[in-house]
């Protein structure tokens, strides 16, 4: 085989092919924030040519490619990792034509971009309430399309090219087995866009419905939007600059409720909501975990800030349930500054940041159904060690789990820490190179929090915070963690591998 055939196992044309008429489609979400600034009286012109110049590009790249190409799992690794980095750029570039000196800036601008995208939620932004309305509703859609709707947006088109789409949707929502909702790519796709479309306007409905019987008045329609688009992708960004403290209690257990169920696996939520099947929600083992430590997680932030006489009452059951679920779900918002918080409610912040919800939910993290499947796999070394000789299968909700998948697990979870911890040495050496004040625990806590999508973390980029401190180097490697998040790890480090490029 020569040198030329043994990089064919790649169709690196194809994939491109595929990224530029994704983001031609991508670029019409511009016309939103668009529509937002003409009903505002705001700048048109830089979401009309950051979509222009996106979907002149897409548009470009495929008519340059065109062809008759098929979607195998080699190019489906090259081509969710490009959109992403793709559809970053698209949300940086109205912020760059916008010239606010918040954002002017492209590597700050990229890093917004990311962090709306990947749905992580941490911004640079230091005063988020003086930027431009258009703006502002540009970061929250960039969220709501970044958690699902940039990869239904994918099924939807590919078949069209007779592209399967179903590496795209098992590499988004990642986990050891993925249920399916129908056989057809077209039908799963439909689906979950209506689910997930219809939770948004629920949950818009509910926050309308605060604010028109004077239960929060400060939920105007425009913030309700908003924070619909960032609440069902569990996603962050926020129109005040103290997130959901600037809104009525009533609105934040709202909030709490839609963040735990955009945490819940969607193809499960079809099945408990639409097809009415509850069983199968009492019968899913992810389920129950998930809730479990969400309850686990809440009652001991709760214990700790009202024992330590931090908060009291339902405040304090408020404040500490809200920061769990937020956590927890990588969600990222916050009623309350948790930086002067009790070190145990600190500690359990951040192990809840390398939970995550679901598979096949919108969050992000490590996923509740790895941890479940680790701790079966250590449960059965345990059992052989005394009894070498029984055979234990293991098995999730009564069936059988490959032992692939079980090596594969394990092996994410090792990459994911080593990330982790390089991710946080980098930070804390950067810091120290630029005069940052940055301690060790808050930098694990930046590393923890870019990578699992979560957003703000302690110190400087805690909930009140902004990460603008931080140097172009630590920028750039957080915006890395972010995408490397936002994917699960493994398609990007199979691109690094010399053997995917060869057949």
């Amino acid at each position: 085989m020569s040198r030329r055939e043994a990089f064919l196992a790649v169709d690196v044309v194809g994939a491109l092919h595929i990224v530029g008429t994704l983001i031609a489609y991508l670029s019409l979400a511009t016309l939103v924030p668009a529509g937002v600034a003409l009903g505002y009286g705001e700048s048109v012109w830089p979401f009309l040519a950051a979509g222009g110049i996106a979907g002149g590009t897409g548009a470009g790249v495929a008519l340059a490619t065109r062809g008759d190409y098929r979607l195998n799992v080699r190019e489906g690794f090259l081509v969710v990792s490009l959109t992403w980095l793709v559809a970053a750029a698209l949300g940086a570039l109205p912020y760059i034509l916008s010239g606010d000196p918040q954002l002017d800036r492209p590597i700050d601008a990229y890093f917004e971009g990311m962090s709306g995208f990947s749905t992580t939620g941490g911004s640079i932004v230091v005063n988020v309430e003086d930027l431009p309305r258009s703006l502002l509703i540009w970061r929250q859609f960039s969220q709501w399309l970044g958690g699902i709707g940039i990869i239904v947006l994918a099924l939807a088109v590919l078949p069209r090219l007779r592209v399967g789409g179903r590496q795209l949707l098992e590499h988004e929502m990642p986990g050891p087995e993925i249920e399916t909702l129908s056989t057809r790519i077209r039908d799963t796709a439909r689906r979950v866009w209506i689910l997930y479309i219809a939770l948004t306007i629920v949950l818009f409905g509910i926050f309308i419905a605060l604010w028109a019987t004077g239960v929060d008045e400060k939920m105007t329609p425009f913030h309700a939007a908003a924070h619909a688009f960032t609440t069902i992708p569990t996603a962050g960004f926020s129109t005040k600059g103290n997130s959901f403290e600037a809104f009525a209690p009533t609105t934040q257990w709202v909030a709490i409720l839609f963040m735990v169920l955009g945490g819940i696996n969607f193809a499960l939520m079809y099945r408990t909501i639409v097809r009415r099947q509850p069983r199968a929600a009492l019968r899913d083992q992810e389920l129950r975990l998930y809730l479990a430590l969400l309850v686990l997680g809440s009652v001991v932030v709760v214990t700790e800030i009202w024992t330590e006489d931090v908060l009291s009452g339902w405040h304090a059951v408020r404040a500490g349930v809200f920061t769990a679920v937020s956590t927890m779900t990588t969600s990222g918002f916050s009623v309350e500054d948790y930086n002067a918080w009790p070190a145990l409610a600190l500690m359990t912040i951040i192990g809840l940041m390398f939970v995550g919800g679901s598979a096949g939910s919108t969050t992000g993290s490590v996923k509740v159904v790895r941890h479940l499947l680790l701790g079966k796999v250590l449960r059965r070394e345990i059992d052989q060690t005394l009894h070498p000789e029984v055979v234990l299968p293991v098995r999730l909700n009564r069936t059988v789990v490959e032992e692939r998948t079980l090596r594969a697990v394990s092996s994410f979870i090792l990459l994911y820490i080593g990330i982790f911890v390089l991710g946080a040495a980098a930070l804390a050496i950067d810091a120290a190179r630029t005069g940052l004040e940055l301690s060790p625990f808050d930098a694990v806590s930046v590393s923890a929090s870019m990578l699992s999508n979560v957003g703000p973390a302690l110190g400087i980029g805690g909930p009140l915070g902004s990460f603008e401190p931080f140097s172009d180097f630590s920028t750039i490697l957080m915006t890395g963690l972010m995408w490397l998040g936002r994917l699960e790890v493994i398609p990007i480090v199979v691109l690094l591998s010399r053997h995917y490029w060869r057949s």
